[in-house]
C-alpha cells in the first residue's frame, strides 16, 4: 500500500479485528459502532504507512515519533478520557457504559498539551526514587501497578473492576 492507494478493505478489517481483540484482552471496549470503528482503524493504517507508527487518525502528527510518542495509539490520553467522558478522544475506545448505551457519547476536548508545553513539560518531569507525577495505583487481586489520575475501569492483566484498587503512591 502506497499513500495514494486507499487502504484495503481485508487490511482495515484485519485491523479491526486484532483493536477489538486486544482491547478485550486488556480490559477496555471498541466504540458499538463498527463502522465508525473500522474507519479509525483505516486512519491507523494509513498513518502507519504515512509515519511508520500508529498516530491517533483525529489529530495532526508531526512525523517524527519522538513528539508524537503520546498521541501513538492507543494514546497516553485514552484512560482519562474514556473515564471522564465515556470515550477517547478520537472515540475509538469507549467505556461500558456506552457500550451497554447507557452513556451518549458527547465531545471530548483535546487534553494533548500544545507542542511547546509538552517539552517543557518533559525537561520537568521529576526523576529519583518515589517522585511521581501521578499517583500510583495498584491492583489487590494481581498487584498491577499504573500511574494516572485514577484506577482503570478493568484491570488489564486479571479484569478485576477499579474498586479492586488501591492507591499506592
Amino acid at each position: 500500500m502506497s499513500t495514494s492507494e486507499p487502504v484495503a478493505q481485508a487490511e482495515i478489517e484485519k485491523a479491526y479485528q486484532s483493536i477489538r481483540k486486544d482491547a478485550e484482552a486488556g480490559g477496555y471496549h471498541v466504540n458499538p459502532d463498527a463502522e465508525f470503528a473500522r474507519g479509525l482503524a483505516s486512519g491507523l493504517l494509513v498513518n502507519q504507512e504515512r509515519y511508520g507508527y500508529q498516530s491517533c487518525p483525529c489529530r495532526l502528527a508531526s512525523g517524527n515519533k519522538d513528539e508524537d510518542i503520546d498521541i501513538i495509539c492507543p494514546c497516553d490520553y485514552r484512560d482519562q478520557d474514556v473515564v471522564e467522558f465515556g470515550a477517547c478522544y478520537c472515540a475509538l475506545y469507549v467505556s461500558r457504559e456506552v457500550l451497554e448505551g447507557k452513556r451518549e457519547l458527547i465531545s471530548i476536548p483535546e487534553r494533548r498539551p500544545q507542542r511547546s508545553l509538552r517539552k517543557k513539560a518533559a525537561a520537568t518531569v521529576p526523576s529519583g526514587p518515589l517522585q511521581v507525577p501521578l499517583p500510583v495505583w495498584r491492583c489487590k487481586v494481581c498487584g498491577y501497578l499504573c500511574a494516572r489520575d485514577g484506577p482503570p475501569e478493568i484491570c488489564p492483566i486479571c479484569k478485576a473492576k477499579k474498586e479492586r484498587f488501591e492507591r499506592f503512591l
